[in-house]
């Protein structure tokens, strides 16, 4: 699947969507991932699940047809996916406020950027979105893409207020795990991929940083694993470079590396179907140089499925190879500089030396330390990472 993300407004626009499936017509994109529960925990089409209904889900219906976009994906050979987010779901924590995550204070916690979470231990949470899962499936939906199946990434200081009731006894890296195997089990007879996006840093670091993601806990568990390998999500020295969104071919490059490595070393592992970056998030600004460069690692690394991530919609279309091929040979980002695609290697092999050194002196820390380089194991060191777009 060579997928992009449609968000819901999008989805329910017949101008947008028209411009989707000509990207979908002209290049080697296949697929669309559909929003169908976002972070609002509104749900994008009119559904019949009692428990949505009930909490107000369906009061901002932005798909007004969703078996007729369904029809008119299907008449392109467009595979659809649809997308629901999990613990980030503000209208079921108001209505059902002990789904939620606890303060110690006294009712619902909220982080410090004023969000509150669901609690991934409780399994009416888990029925609710199965629910939902099964709804889209008999519609047509032949992929169920999970995301946000994962507990807070917060500041220890929000962390020491938040009470995860149900899971006093279990580990986190469990309740993630538990839940991916009861959707699996629950979507087994309508034959529904399950899939689960991930933190992109789950495919280097060996161990939880707190939000119960490892990637041998999950990985079995799941049809495939969708880790989200921005390169502007890593922090500064990851994989050896002092300023990875800058090198956004080898960054994705030995993170995909990394998590295959990992899958061939656990019996019936799920595919790997990375997320990449269409947006921009610092310097330099991603366009179709930067975006290319991610998805010719993906398929350098051996891998032929990927998904482009930009939260509008909206993506660098001189990156998506035509179905006739490319007039010219593309321009890709390596060794932090624009070069022609088949130039590549000839590029990276100029790096300078003392850079390679680098290189090879973070990846033995990474070894000593189980991470992708030094790394304190609180989860406050996750700020790098935090949620700076909807999508994670």
């Amino acid at each position: 699947m060579r997928c992009l993300y449609v968000n819901a407004w999008a989805a329910g626009s017949e101008r947008r969507m028209t411009t989707m499936l000509e990207i979908a017509e002209t290049t080697e994109v296949n697929a669309l991932v559909i929003d169908i529960k976002d972070a609002t925990g509104f749900i994008s089409h009119a559904t019949d699940v009692p428990l949505a209904k009930e909490i107000g889900a369906n009061g901002e219906i932005r798909i007004r047809d969703l078996p007729g976009l369904l029809d008119r994906l299907e008449a392109a050979g467009v595979y659809p996916i649809a997308r629901i987010v999990v613990v980030k779901d503000p209208l079921l924590a108001t209505a059902r406020p002990e789904t939620a995550v606890q303060d110690t204070a006294g009712g619902v916690w909220v982080d410090s950027n004023n969000i509150v979470w669901q609690n991934l231990f409780n399994e009416d949470l888990w029925s609710y979105n199965i629910a939902l899962a099964r709804e889209v499936a008999e519609m047509g939906f032949p992929e169920v893409q999970w995301d946000y199946i994962r507990f807070p990434d917060a500041p220890a200081s929000d962390m020491a207020r938040a009470v995860f009731t149900g899971g006093e006894s279990e580990r986190r890296v469990d309740a993630v795990r538990g839940f991916l195997r009861y959707a699996e089990h629950e979507l087994a007879d309508l034959s529904v991929r399950s899939t689960a996006d991930v933190f992109g840093v789950t495919t280097s670091f060996r161990r939880d940083v707190g939000i119960g993601q490892v990637w041998e806990s999950f990985i079995d568990v799941v049809d495939a694993a969708l880790p989200m390998v921005y390169p502007s999500h890593y922090w500064e020295g990851s994989f050896g470079y002092a300023d990875p969104n800058a090198y956004p071919y080898e960054v994705v490059y030995a993170a995909l590396r990394d998590a295959l490595r990992r899958s061939g070393a656990v019996e019936g592992a799920g595919l790997t179907r990375p997320w990449l970056q269409d947006f921009s998030l610092g310097s330099p600004v991603y366009g179709s140089a930067e975006v290319r460069a991610q998805i010719q690692a993906t398929y350098d690394v051996g891998l032929n499925e990927w998904i482009l991530w930009n939260a509008s919609t909206r993506y660098s279309l001189g990156a998506l190879e035509p179905l006739s091929g490319f007039e010219n040979d593309p321009l890709v980002r390596v060794a932090g500089v624009l070069s022609p695609t088949s130039r590549r290697y000839e590029v990276m092999d100029s790096v300078a030396e003392h850079d390679l050194e680098l290189f090879e002196v973070m990846r033995d820390l990474a070894a000593d330390t189980g991470g992708i380089g030094p790394m304190d194991e609180s989860v406050d060191s996750m700020a790098p990472l935090r949620d700076s777009i909807e999508g994670t």
